[in-house]
């Protein structure tokens, strides 16, 4: 066959399949949403609230959450929305990821030490590297051998 030939019908069959690709990586993602917060991120951290971030992101938390104000609404929105303990008493939840599995987000403060058990006083969600910002739907984990679960609601409720 003739080079003449060759080049035109390679150029056509990559734009061809350049174009196929771009269009079945698009239909995979579903669009991002507009995050809906609750009114109850306006009102100012509480004191529980503000050790939580201070626990995790020790003498960055200021310049990282506290002076950022859409920064500090999400952790607000974490915090007092999307994070929800309950408890199923005698009921078999061993199909839940358990919290050990969960890394530790302990890159700003290297002491960060694993909740053994469920407090609701002391638990920070901070803590752990949940998937917050998923594009799936709520996540459920479970304090490792207890009734508790912990439920990260999605950003985007469906």
């Amino acid at each position: 066959m003739n080079i003449k030939f060759l080049l035109p019908l390679a150029f056509i069959f990559s734009v061809l399949t350049v174009n196929t690709s771009f269009s079945q990586s698009s239909q995979k993602q579903k669009p991002l949403q507009h995050v809906v917060y609750n009114s109850n991120v306006d009102a100012p951290l509480t004191s529980i609230e503000l050790k939580q971030i201070k626990e995790v992101y020790g003498e960055h938390a200021e310049e990282d959450i506290l002076s950022k104000p859409q920064r500090l609404k999400d952790v607000k929105h974490i915090l007092r929305n999307r994070v929800e303990v309950i408890e199923h008493l005698g009921k078999d939840l061993s199909s839940f990821t358990n919290l050990s599995t969960v890394p530790l987000f302990n890159h700003y403060n290297k002491t960060l030490n694993r909740d053994a058990l469920y407090n609701a006083s002391t638990f920070n969600p901070l803590k752990y590297q949940f998937n917050f910002y998923s594009r799936e739907g709520s996540k459920t984990y479970r304090f490792d051998n207890s009734p508790y679960l912990i439920i990260i609601k999605s950003q985007n409720p469906q």
